[in-house]
């Protein structure tokens, strides 16, 4: 289960985007800083190597939320959580969209790699490594903090980078549906590999974030199912979606705000046939924009 807002709080917000930190990263931050204080003199460097993890995986979800955007998605929030960072995007349903949308998150470490490994040679240029070894170590902590994050979210296991990036791809060539359960079966396989990773190399922490993406792999592999239904369904070819042009499927698919029943807003000119609620919008369910329902006549939208 992805975290949420409750049970984290607001750190800052930075254009319009919220950075939550979940309230169970401090527990992980703890004993993280803990594990690193043997390699340094001081614990001040162990401290600073984990503020620097944090602003690195930060930097990675704004690469996500901001690339959103500017394929005229949503993203209003980012939550740090002890598996890392989950920026809530909602890209427009299209391949290219979806693609720029997860991939500017890795590209994010692919520009910091450079910085870090420039700031090592600037330094040692500059003779500041000479007679510093937690300095030396803080500046090679970077470098791999930095190439592990990289690899690790490139794995193409979903819901990983990697698994979302190879959607994205097959997206191109079968469809939105059947390219998410490739991409999940992919991802069930590799979550498998991470669990006997895990039982061979006896680690508690591979075996959770192995748990937590066969789970979302699983939950995604049932709503590409579901997604494949959809795409079944017949249409009605005298409606389009305003916004993706999207034909609506004929049945009771949509849910009335006022008595929760089914119904079909296109065979009644959404009224609801239950409780007569007149429902002034109308959802795709191809893009999931909300959209008048008189804007949904083909004829206005080709016009």
């Amino acid at each position: 289960m992805l975290p949420a807002q409750q049970g984290s709080f607001r750190l800052f917000r930075f254009k319009r985007i919220d950075v939550h930190v979940h309230w169970s990263w401090f527990i992980i931050a703890m004993y993280s800083v803990s594990q690193r204080v043997p390699n340094y003199t001081t614990p001040a460097w162990a401290v600073l190597e984990y503020v620097m993890l944090f602003v690195t995986v930060t930097l990675h979800e704004f690469g996500h939320a901001l690339a959103c955007r500017q394929v005229g998605g949503t993203a209003n929030q980012i939550v740090l959580w002890p598996l890392g960072g989950v920026a809530y995007v909602a890209p427009p349903q299209r391949a290219g969209a979806t693609l720029w949308s997860i991939a500017a998150g890795p590209l994010v470490n692919v520009v910091l790699l450079p910085v870090f490994i420039g700031l090592g040679w600037a330094c040692r240029w500059a003779g500041l490594l000479e007679n510093n070894p937690d300095f030396v170590h803080f500046l090679r902590a970077l470098v791999v903090m930095d190439l592990s994050l990289l690899v690790f979210n490139l794995l193409p296991i979903y819901p990983l980078d990697g698994g979302q990036i190879l959607r994205s791809l097959l997206w191109y060539w079968c469809g939105r549906a059947r390219s998410l359960q490739v991409a999940t079966i992919i991802g069930l396989i590799g979550g498998v590999g991470l669990v006997a990773l895990a039982v061979w190399d006896q680690s508690i922490w591979l075996g959770v974030i192995a748990y937590f993406l066969l789970s979302q792999s699983w939950g995604s592999f049932r709503a590409a199912g579901a997604l494949r239904k959809l795409e079944q369904l017949p249409r009605r070819p005298e409606f389009k979606c305003p916004v993706c042009h999207a034909l609506p499927p004929r049945g009771a698919l949509w849910v009335c705000p006022s008595c929760k029943a089914a119904f079909d807003p296109f065979a009644t000119a959404a009224v609801c046939p239950h409780c007569q609620h007149a429902n002034d919008t109308t959802m795709c369910p191809n893009c999931h924009e909300a959209r008048p329902h008189r804007s949904w006549d083909a004829s206005i939208v080709d016009a």
